[in-house]
């Protein structure tokens, strides 16, 4: 059934349409605007695998034949993915991913491909709104819709989806994820703006999403699936009692030992003595355990952050861990240099 809605967005006309192609995906659309194409599909397995992890995948990309060009190259084939491919399937990914419900572990595939670039238009932000719509019309469970939008200031006056050469121009390239009553996702950059401006360049994107929302929920209402069931797994809330009455205390030590492997090695261990004092009582439960204190570790670091202002290992906000730089490490190379930043190396 071939359905299509369409509104203004930053003064130009976009469509979202479904029903033409990709008709064996359980959501796909199609969505334009300038002549910009993309095609979002959203597929997912129902078969159940024993994980304790949601494996959803996200793939921006952006084919030759968009531009009208042929690959260059010995092969002439289409290469890995690009730099910005790779940004673009994580800015999909960050908005859509908490909005899946907890517990389930189905597989979820997002295809955003690029048909037709407009050389005026970034096609990130198609992309955002494609997924969102292409599950919204799914079967697929999803707490969405979500929309993207692209804010630019030119002339201290703000843009929504500006151009590329009105980016370039200007002084801010902001990139906001939002649902109905809040913001998901920010990316971007700017030339040293007060966060004043940064705060109204956000409101103003949150504002300009609205009509996007409406604009899926208008879609979804004529031409959605009804969601498949899904129950969420119940929690042995006996089990999680004893398991934090345990643990707190330990887990809560551990996260302040400053050394990165010192500390996994007394998480592991924690994990061993809990589970051997509780599966005598609760036998065959020792992903649950783990699952238990994992969510624990999770509220007592964020706790520490928010509450406290100290970080895992026990660092304040502002603290920086010892930096050392070294040049000359390799003989043969023109240049060499070695970056040392507590633990982490580059």
């Amino acid at each position: 059934m071939y359905k299509k809605v369409e509104t203004e967005f930053g003064g130009r006309p976009l469509s979202i349409e479904t029903g033409r192609v990709a008709k064996q995906a359980n959501g796909a659309v199609v969505i334009r605007y300038g002549d910009s194409v993309l095609l979002v599909t959203a597929v997912s397995s129902e078969n159940l695998r024993e994980i304790d992890y949601f494996p959803l995948t996200v793939d921006y990309q952006e084919k030759t034949f968009s531009a009208g060009k042929i690959p260059g190259g010995f092969y002439k084939r289409e290469g890995k993915p690009s730099d910005k491919e790779i940004v673009t399937s994580r800015c999909i990914d960050r908005p859509i991913r908490p909005l899946f419900p907890d517990g389930f572990f189905d597989e979820v595939q997002i295809i955003a491909t690029l048909l037709s670039a407009d050389p005026e238009i970034e096609p990130d932000i198609l992309a955002i709104i494609g997924a969102s719509a292409a599950l919204e019309i799914s079967d697929i469970p999803f707490q969405g819709p979500i929309a993207g939008v692209r804010v630019g200031r030119v002339e201290k006056k703000l843009i929504c989806n500006p151009t590329i050469q009105q980016v370039n121009e200007g002084d801010l390239d902001l990139i906001v994820a939002g649902s109905r009553d809040a913001v998901v996702m920010v990316e971007g950059s700017a030339k040293e703006l007060h966060e004043y401006t940064f705060v109204e360049a956000i409101e103003f994107a949150h504002q300009s999403i609205q009509k996007i929302l409406d604009l899926q929920e208008e879609l979804k209402a004529t031409a959605g699936k009804p969601k498949r069931s899904f129950q969420a797994p119940e929690v042995n809330e006996s089990l999680a009692s004893q398991v934090r009455e345990l643990a707190t205390d330990k887990i809560r030590e551990a996260v302040q030992i400053p050394k990165k492997l010192e500390r996994y090695q007394r998480i592991d261990e924690i994990k061993e003595e809990v589970s051997a004092a509780l599966l005598p009582e609760f036998e065959g439960e020792e992903k649950t355990i783990s699952a238990c204190i994992e969510e624990l570790k999770k509220e007592i670091i964020r706790k520490m952050i928010i509450e406290e202002k100290r970080r895992i290992d026990g660092r304040s906000n502002t603290d920086i861990r010892p930096i050392t730089c070294e040049v000359g490490i390799l003989r043969r190379a023109h240049g060499s240099a070695l970056f040392t930043r507590g633990e982490t190396q580059v």
